[in-house]
């Protein structure tokens, strides 16, 4: 089989793909991509068990057909290196011999029979909607930081994608802080949910990103799930298990309500949590009247910082410590100029949320529990 395509085009969908291979496979073949080359199309495909993706390409020219697999690593290392020139790629289907041809170049290497490469798995019973590329490039995007380490609890490992008639959903939490977003502009007429891994959350906001046009359909049952936009497909296994009652946990009844520039809020806990405790990364709130004083110690090293900031706040005087570097994360997160702090006692959680959402169709929560302050 023999095909003459792009040298961008192709780089740029072996990019797109290769964020799929891990570092340490079990089986050999998965260092490797999967092309198939039919009469008008050539599809490559890269897998690890759990995720596969595939993208589709149409050649500027196809002599044959055929398949094989070519070793991943070797293929994107040449293909970086080459301007923009059309690329000539030849496989013998008895030995696999591969050349690669490009301007006076030539370049050889060996394939290897894709027996083994894993398919796309086949799903039955499934649920199915559509959304937008960059609707669902933010919902994984202000979420997927919150997630936790899937040795303590798998299913908080993920981020819960669960669809309603009023909204749509997305939630990460790992006990420490919570963070859920949603959009009122998708609905579905039939309840439903899912728990989606990091790593193929990871490989699609990056991809999605760049696609703000592109419609997405989604379609999941109980072990898989599968995602279809442009010339790709991503199929990859979820997290089976319950996730816990995030509802629960967000405190409905918040008196102490603080509202600050977000970037002067964000920028002055950076500077303060320089001097906190390593071991704890404590900043302490101290909101009284229309002010707001941060402080940081570390007794270790008789480090101590102290700021304070000007506010608008409506509430009775408190103190309460927040972790800074979960507090910063949160506070990169959020786009808008002024942020909401809610508050209700100094052992509850607080609430962070944009006083004005980015778009009118958005709402997004982030919870934070806090630290006893010593």
């Amino acid at each position: 089989m023999k095909f003459i395509v792009s040298s961008l085009k192709l780089l740029k969908s072996l990019q797109a793909l290769s964020g799929v291979i891990g570092s340490k496979n079990t089986l050999p073949i998965l260092d490797d991509f999967l092309f198939q080359l039919t009469e008008n199309e050539l599809k490559i495909t890269t897998s690890d068990l759990d995720v596969t993706m595939s993208v589709k390409l149409v050649p500027d020219m196809v002599e044959g057909t055929g398949e094989v697999t070519i070793p991943a690593r070797l293929l994107l290392e040449i293909m970086k290196n080459f301007p923009d020139v059309p690329i000539t790629i030849s496989v013998d289907n008895n030995t696999l011999g591969i050349e690669l041809i490009a301007g006076e170049g030539r370049y050889k290497l060996v394939g290897h029979k894709s027996d083994e490469f894993p398919q796309l798995p086949a799903m039955a019973d499934t649920v199915s909607f559509d959304i937008p590329a960059d609707v669902l490039s933010v919902g994984f995007e202000k979420t997927v930081f919150a997630t936790g380490a899937e040795e303590i609890r798998p299913v908080m490992s993920g981020v819960l994608v669960e669809m309603g008639t009023d909204f749509l959903t997305f939630v990460a939490t790992d006990a420490h802080k919570l963070v859920r977003y949603r959009r009122s502009d998708i609905k579905t007429e039939t309840p439903a949910s899912f728990i989606m891994p990091k790593k193929p959350i990871n490989q699609l906001k990056g991809i999605l990103s760049g696609m703000a046009d592109e419609m997405v359909k989604v379609e999941f049952n109980k072990t898989n799930a599968s995602f279809v936009f442009g010339d790709y497909i991503l199929v990859c296994r979820l997290i089976e298990g319950r996730y816990p009652n995030y509802d629960a946990v967000i405190p409905k009844v918040n008196p102490n309500q603080l509202v600050i520039d977000r970037q002067s809020f964000l920028s002055a806990i950076r500077r303060v949590a320089v001097f906190s405790s390593k071991a704890t990364h404590q900043v302490r709130f101290k909101i009284a009247g229309q002010n707001i004083m941060l402080t940081a110690e570390d007794l270790d090293f008789a480090n101590e910082a102290k700021e304070r900031l000007t506010c608008s706040y409506t509430g009775e005087d408190m103190e309460i410590g927040f972790n800074s570097r979960f507090f910063q994360e949160m506070l990169g997160n959020v786009t808008s100029e002024e942020v909401r702090l809610e508050m209700s006692a100094s052992n509850r959680a607080g609430i962070l949320c944009p006083v004005v959402n980015e778009e009118t169709n958005e709402d997004i929560l982030m919870l934070l529990m806090p630290v006893m302050l010593s």
